[in-house]
């Protein structure tokens, strides 16, 4: 139902103050939250950059824990570039990308890609694991629902953390 991509290589190395925004993957655990809008990490761009069309779901593709490596984020704006390490979901239209980041980083998905990953030191996790997981989902009515509750959630912390 889905369509699965990788970003493309580039590193702390390549940050600059301005530039073409990028999401890195490590900035997934210290950074971002199931939805990303806006980006503050900068590069210049390589050839054969793979840019964000917008709606996308990413999952990191290494990380130092299985239940690391098994979050989602979806990247809201067209434009961002995918650094590499980044496995990239394009759901379909019937389907809404933060449900989708909702599902994938909770529950029974979130376990059975734990259980996936693969590695000691550093575990990994690739698109043709996450081809395997099983992902029930309601109307997409019922999803956008879902998935707006939990963005609310997400701001009301924020704005909880932000006071203290």
């Amino acid at each position: 139902m889905v369509s699965f991509s990788k970003g493309s290589g580039y590193s702390k190395g390549d940050l600059k103050e301005d530039g073409t925004p990028i999401i890195l993957y490590g900035r997934l655990y210290t950074k971002y939250e199931t939805i990303i809008s806006e980006v503050d990490t900068f590069v210049d761009e390589k050839k054969g950059s793979v840019f964000s069309k917008g709606g996308e779901v990413i999952v990191p593709a290494s990380g130092e824990t299985a239940e690391d490596i098994s979050i989602a984020s979806v990247v809201e704006k067209s434009g961002v570039l995918l650094g590499g390490d980044l496995n990239i979901i394009t759901p379909p239209d019937e389907m809404d990308s933060a449900f989708l980041a909702i599902s994938i980083s909770n529950g029974k998905p979130h376990n059975d890609m734990a259980k996936m990953a693969q590695g000691k030191s550093v575990v990994h996790l690739h698109n043709t694991d996450l081809e395997k997981i099983d992902l029930p989902y309601p109307s997409h009515d019922e999803q956008r629902r879902i998935s707006g509750f939990f963005s609310d959630l997400d701001n009301l912390i924020t704005l909880q953390q932000c006071k203290s």
